[in-house]
């Protein structure tokens, strides 16, 4: 079974292959949404809020190919600017091997997140 690691929650789960993961993290106890994205305002795993989206550290590559729901949702986002490949919505997403994510990252609409570049030296 493949094995999935959330590295900022320090934790590992496996799930079976073609497992949806968003219902996997959620059955393993992870928080995949922040603050009151959690209880009210979430699609509900449709693809259709983006409220799920992950960081894909490793393993892009075992995780099944963006639908195309996904693909226009993200496309929406300008915070995937520069990060398409490794941005993704944990509902839209099959477990078809090992890989390395991050839940909640922080929306950095200024950030290196934004235009994929840091913050120059002051």
């Amino acid at each position: 079974m493949p094995k999935v690691t959330i590295v900022n929650e320090k934790k590992e789960i496996e799930v079976p292959v073609g497992a949806n993961l968003r219902q996997e993290l959620l059955k393993n106890g992870v928080q995949v949404y922040r603050g009151l994205l959690d209880r009210w305002f979430n699609c509900r795993g449709f693809g259709m809020c983006g409220t799920c989206w992950i960081l894909v550290k490793k393993g892009v590559e075992n995780l099944s190919p963006k639908t195309w729901r996904e693909r226009f949702r993200l496309g929406l986002s300008l915070a995937t600017i520069g990060h398409e490949s490794e941005i993704r919505l944990a509902c839209q997403c099959q477990v078809l091997g090992d890989c390395q994510i991050e839940v909640r990252t922080p929306f950095n609409m200024d950030g290196e997140n934004f235009w994929s570049r840091p913050y120059p030296n002051k």
